[in-house]
């Protein structure tokens, strides 16, 4: 009894501080050079992550074993992932964009868990025989790890996506506003030379006052290739580790069930990205193009495969009421 309410006291205190985190961030957006709001929303992103923490701890003593036997115990360490996620420019003393995709994505976890839909998990409950093995801590914790940076990079390569397309689409309707004002006209070749020339000092311009959406687009793209090749590596040992507990557990070190067929699926799609990176052809919104489909296959994998509740990762199956 004493566990459980204080899971609930710092399950609900965690999804508060985020929320005030969010609040703060937005701020600063609005109200640039406040070094102070930027220090105090890490500060809160700090506490939310120790409040996870003590969560899943409380929960894992309680219950006996690794807090990664069902979805809401999973949804938990994967909202814990995103606090360490967001941890790492921190640490590092860079200022990144990465935390207005961290954030957001911890607190919707946590509004996830907490709507009353998971209400049945709440509760701890004895291992299933399948999950009574060593490899649980293993293999389920680099799932999660990998699909919350995943998530965070695929989430940096949509906003790149958004941002390269409103350059673009400036850039266009600038050049056709000044083609629709000399069409009417008839000029000698001069003077179109001239015009033309103009045009070309107007997208130079263009170019300079956009100086600061290129910088923008660069840093997203960085951010984007570090955080997905890390989350790549967890989820290559994750995968590696689970054929292993597969192999243990139902004779086969691969079964093709749903679970895995769209892991296999999610590795493949963040393979061929990061192969995009090493080709020099590829510019950095094709390959963005691809880590936001995957953004889509994750949340298959890890969440609409649960929906079904077929195959041999079924236990972890749920119903929404």
């Amino acid at each position: 009894m004493i566990f459980s309410t204080l899971e609930h006291i710092l399950t609900h205190i965690s999804f508060s501080i985020v929320s005030i985190v969010i609040t703060i961030y937005f701020m600063t957006l609005l109200v640039h050079g406040i070094r102070g709001l930027y220090n105090s929303s890490e500060k809160a992103m700090i506490a939310t992550l120790c409040c996870i923490t003590g969560l899943l701890v409380t929960r894992w003593v309680d219950s006996g074993h690794f807090p990664l036997s069902n979805l809401y115990e999973s949804l938990m360490f994967l909202s814990w992932s995103f606090s360490i996620i967001h941890m790492i420019p921190y640490f590092r003393n860079h200022k990144s964009h990465l935390s207005a995709i961290t954030a957001p994505s911890a607190i919707f976890t946590q509004g996830f868990v907490t709507s009353g839909l998971l209400t049945e998990m709440h509760q701890s409950t004895i291992l299933v025989p399948a999950l009574q093995s060593q490899w649980l801590m293993m293999h389920v914790s680099m799932m999660v790890l990998s699909y919350a940076a995943l998530l965070c990079g695929s989430l940096l390569s949509v906003a790149l996506l958004v941002i390269t397309f409103r350059k673009n689409m400036e850039i266009f309707c600038k050049s056709n506003n000044f083609l629709l004002l000399i069409r009417p006209f008839s000029f000698a070749k001069i003077q179109y030379v001239n015009e033309r020339n103009n045009v070309l000092r107007n997208t130079s311009f263009l170019s300079f006052r956009n100086y600061h959406r290129y910088q923008l687009i660069q840093q997203l793209d960085r951010w984007s290739w570090r955080v997905i090749s890390l989350g790549f590596i967890f989820l290559t040992i994750g995968i590696l580790s689970g054929a292993v507990w597969a192999n243990e557990a139902w004779g086969s070190y691969w079964n093709w069930d749903p679970k895995e067929t769209w892991a296999f699926i999610t590795w493949t799609i963040f393979a061929i990205y990061l192969h995009t990176r090493t080709n020099n052809s590829w510019d950095s919104a094709n390959s963005a193009i691809l880590a936001s489909m995957g953004f889509l296959i994750i949340w298959i994998c890890y969440f609409g495969v649960n929906l079904l509740g077929i195959g041999l990762h079924s236990y972890g199956s749920f119903t929404l009421n």
